[in-house]
């Protein structure tokens, strides 16, 4: 029996004695720091069995080995040295941060323009009627003016959080302008008629006379955007458009050119998808003509005649279901409407002139879920073709598509282990494409392997394969790597958001934290209209406890049945 004992103890110290103590930091990356803010976090990993402390405070080690440290700083420089330990043996890492207070904004006090700021921020191409608005700061209680004499006038300090010298106004751009590339001077004057002149960072132009004011889209990602807002995840899109449409152009911000869509509507497009047509091009417009509306054995066929291809916008709509699509530009002239009974999908349809230059197309569908449909031109025609509901719903009958998120060079979030999401969603993805195929399910992959897809590619592959359903994995990430977490899904159409709703119901029964069924969500791999899609937010990499969890094969097993059991839930209630 001693013999036993004595055997294990040695068998136990060589383990913890194979293991070195050591101190990874994730983050911060530098041993010296200077911030701004005074809550910092010090996360890394150090071996599993090892003891940490932090300036001799013991911190918790997590079972993967990772660790959070939240700091509160105080301003100046303080230093932490981090210590792991294991028997006899220790590891040490010393990190310093210098925690400077934001200094307060303080007014001009001599004469002199501190900053100027134009809206819209870019450089700009402009058309009379047009407006150039500026925000300066300067000298209080002077005179400034912009372009041709502009007042700009110096707001109460109830306006500006008690800031004086803070000057605003706008120039309207008249037809007689005709400046090009011009960077704008802005003057301030005081009282003694001493002046100093500052300009734009930004240049301004008026479009041209002689410039096209039509524009051609090209490529098969060309995309109209609501406005000039912008955040990581891109401009809010109106929805992508098919190539050779003509646009009317009004005028440009940075790379986006202003379209004119109607009378009351614009957009913005980026330059790279369209090229610009010969003066002289007519802006697009045009009488509809007759219309067939039919199927075949998987989708049900709109085709609207026109006589030029004009832009659209598509949206759907849910109890009852409905596609709707705005055709700019177009005018009615159309007195019947050929139905033929191969039409399975579309119940009933009908249009209407909403304004002198839109022209609304509504289609009533004969089930509550949408299932997709598609726009695009075959000549003038105006082509919607709308995805049938399958006759068979469950999953063998279906292909579904699961795409792993980001990949190659693209890792995406990194864990206090040093974990990659590019490595944890092939996992995750590759378990539920053998959970798929073993209820019938045909599944396509965006990839495999370790290997980097644009999501631009990703788009095009999958409006070339067009499954049934698109499943993408992620996992998500906060600066905050203990209180932040839980699981969540996204969508962006409506008509699209049981899939993800069902998904995230079933995940939740994991006792997961909640993070919430997000819609309308930016995301490229939710911005196809043509199949169902849902993004899969599994857990946040950047929780330590969350990290543990996904990174065990059998919990990521267990997300994986939940995400299949979402699925035929939102099969289920489709066929009801």
């Amino acid at each position: 029996m001693r013999l036993i004992i004595s055997i294990l103890i040695i068998l136990f110290c060589g383990k913890l004695f194979g293991q070195a103590p050591v101190v990874n930091l994730i983050q911060p990356f530098k041993t010296n720091n200077p911030v701004n803010a005074s809550r910092q976090f010090l996360i890394g990993n150090t071996c599993k069995n090892c003891g940490l402390t932090i300036n001799g405070k013991p911190a918790k080690v997590y079972p993967t080995g990772a660790f959070a440290y939240e700091l509160n700083l105080k301003p100046g420089d303080t230093s932490f040295t981090i210590t792991a330990s294991i028997a006899d043996r220790s590891a040490s890492k010393k990190i310093n941060y210098t925690y400077t207070l934001p200094k307060p904004a303080q007014p001009v006090k001599e004469l002199g323009i501190e900053s100027i700021e134009t809206f819209p921020e870019d450089d700009l191409v402009l058309v009379a009627g047009d407006k150039i608005r500026f925000k300066v700061k300067g000298l209080p209680n002077c005179i400034v003016k912009a372009f041709n004499n502009t007042v700009l006038y110096e707001l109460p300090k109830s306006q500006t959080k008690g800031m004086p010298g803070i000057y605003q106004g706008e120039y309207i751009v008249k037809e007689s302008d005709n400046f090009s590339e011009l960077k704008i001077p802005v003057t301030i004057e005081d009282s003694s008629g001493t002046k100093i002149t500052r300009e734009t960072k930004n240049t301004f132009s008026v479009l041209s006379p002689l410039a096209s004011n039509v524009a051609i889209t090209k490529g098969r990602l060309a995309h109209l955007e609501y406005g000039l807002g912008d955040d990581r995840l891109g401009g809010a899109k109106v929805g992508y458009l098919d190539s050779n449409i003509l646009l009317k152009i009004t005028g440009k911000v940075g790379t986006h050119y202003r379209v004119q869509l109607s009378k009351s509507r614009t957009a913005y497009i980026p330059d790279e998808h369209v090229a610009l047509m010969p003066k002289g091009t007519f802006v697009p417009e045009s009488l509809t003509d007759k219309w067939n509306v039919y199927g075949d054995s998987v989708y049900d066929y709109v085709r609207v005649g026109l006589f030029a291809k004009l832009p659209y916008q598509s949206f759907q709509l849910i109890d009852p279901s409905k596609i709707v699509v705005d055709v700019f530009g177009a005018t009615n002239n159309t007195n019947w409407i050929t139905q033929l009974q191969t039409a399975r999908e579309i119940k009933n349809i009908y249009y209407e002139q909403i304004e002198d230059d839109i022209f609304r197309i509504t289609i009533e569908l004969r089930h509550a879920q949408h299932w997709g449909h598609q726009i695009y031109y075959s000549g003038n025609n105006l082509m919607i073709k709308i995805k049938q509901q399958p006759e068979n719903l469950s999953l063998k009958n279906l292909t579904i598509a699961v795409d792993a998120g980001h990949g190659g060079t693209n890792n995406g979030a990194v864990g206090a282990t040093g974990s990659y999401e590019k490595e944890i969603t092939l996992d995750v993805s590759l378990k539920l494409k053998k959970a798929l195929e073993k209820e019938g399910a045909k599944v396509i992959m965006t990839r495999t392997k370790e290997q980097f897809f644009d999501n631009k590619e990703r788009i095009l592959f999958y409006r070339d394969s067009l499954p049934d359903l698109l499943l993408s994995i992620h996992l998500n990430s906060s600066e905050d790597p203990i209180r932040t977490g839980g699981t969540s899904t996204y969508y962006r159409y409506i008509g699209f958001r049981n899939l993800s709703l069902d998904i995230y119901k079933r995940m939740l029964e994991l006792g997961l934290k909640e993070y919430g069924n997000t819609g309308s969500f930016n995301f490229m791999l939710n911005s196809p209209i043509e199949y169902p899609n849902a993004l899969i937010e599994t857990l946040f990499l950047s929780n330590l406890d969350e990290e543990t969890k996904i990174l065990d094969d059998a919990f990521q097993q267990k997300m994986v049945d939940k995400i299949v059991l979402g699925v035929k839930d939102f099969l289920n209630d489709a066929a009801k």
